[in-house]
């Protein structure tokens, strides 16, 4: 890794150095029709288990059909005619399920809801047998679990695409939706300052890898012992190094906002970790999100969460409801982004010309260094 230097040890690790933006090594963006076509081509009938799992063209794909079936619902109305849809949830949930379920009804497909909370998948039926009933029934799979397993492996089992809509490990359609955001809001994020402060958890985990895939430079400021794990810090950093971004984590919520044009927090005590809110608040309480701290990211910075948030601990109310917020914005973008998703892995995608050369321009601001 040239770009920049690691130092870690068992638990974790830190980018110390930063370097100025290299030239990418592949173009960002869609550059052609063809180039569109193969990445649908490519992702047609298949999972979507992590961002990793997506080229960098893939991503730029998506991101390209996202903003077309948001300007233009009308061209995809009957994309998804009679194609069903179910989603297993084992976690509460209100952006999710609601996005993906007006996503395929506008598209012309249906959706069918099991609620999951009170039985864990695979614990009355094996996976893979339900997954051997499901591809007879449904064209595509959502799962909203705890276990990242459990995605893994209905996938592995299944014929027809399956979803991470959430997993211990990643969240993938909140983190497309996210830099969809950022492109309404900037025209790209190539070249974008975006700062994430808080834990290193899943949430944390697809931005990184949304990020580099799009040649951001992002900031990771996280308390000791509670980094983003190794596995997706290298598999950022290797994507970063050939798209022009940057991964660099610290632990100073300060130097990580300074210049940023994006800060990012989310609750510091995720779902299935309620046991550890007690110890974790005093810990995580130099990482709140409060006006003295976006003061130090540029004028024109944006304020982001997934939602929902614990008000006034992780971020104050007056940073959620302020100006800079863009919090709605991102929730309104999950049915979006999952509308493009849905219709590039069941092959309903088409190339818009008014969307084409969305996010290929960098963003211009001063030097890293």
């Amino acid at each position: 890794m040239d770009s920049k230097t690691v130092v870690m040890n068992s638990k974790s690790a830190e980018v110390v150095d930063e370097t100025p933006a290299r030239k990418p090594a592949i173009a960002l963006g869609i550059q052609s029709d063809t180039a569109f076509n193969e990445a649908t081509k490519r992702l047609c009938g298949r999972d979507l288990c992590s961002i990793s799992d997506l080229t960098v063209q893939d991503m730029a794909a998506i991101m390209e059909l996202a903003h077309a079936v948001k300007n233009h619902p009308e061209d995809f109305r009957h994309a998804l005619d009679a194609r069903q849809m179910v989603m297993f949830f084992e976690k509460a949930s209100l952006r999710t399920r609601l996005t993906f379920e007006a996503a395929i009804n506008t598209l012309g497909g249906n959706a069918i809801f099991v609620d999951q909370t009170q039985s864990p998948l695979g614990e009355r039926e094996s996976l893979a047998d339900m997954a051997r009933n499901l591809e007879r029934w449904m064209s595509v799979i959502v799962l909203r679990t705890y276990s990242h397993e459990t995605i893994t492996e209905m996938a592995a089992c299944s014929r027809v695409p399956v979803i991470n809509a959430l997993s211990d490990l990643e969240h993938p359609c909140q983190a497309i939706a996210d830099f969809l955001t950022l492109e309404e809001r900037f025209g790209s994020a190539e070249g974008l300052r975006f700062t994430y402060v808080g834990d290193g958890n899943n949430v944390c985990h697809s931005l990184m890898l949304a990020g580099a895939q799009l040649g951001a430079h992002c900031r990771i400021a996280t308390p000791k012992g509670f980094a983003p794990k190794l596995e997706i810090i290298h598999k950022a950093i290797e994507i970063a190094e050939t798209t022009g971004g940057s991964i660099t984590l610290l632990h100073d919520p300060i130097k990580a906002a300074t210049g940023a044009d994006a800060v990012y927090t989310d609750v510091c005590t995720s779902m299935g970790f309620e046991h550890e809110a007690t110890k974790r608040a005093p810990i995580f309480k130099p990482y709140q999100v409060n006006e003295e701290l976006m003061t130090l990211a540029q004028p024109d910075a944006v304020f982001m969460h997934c939602l929902p948030a614990h008000r006034n601990a992780e971020v104050t109310d007056a940073v959620l409801d302020g100006p800079q917020s863009i919090v709605f914005d991102q929730a309104e973008n999950r049915m979006h982004a999952q509308k493009a998703l849905l219709l590039m892995l069941l092959g309903g995608a088409k190339r818009i010309s008014s969307a084409r050369g969305r996010g290929t321009q960098a963003r211009k601001r001063p030097s890293l260094t």
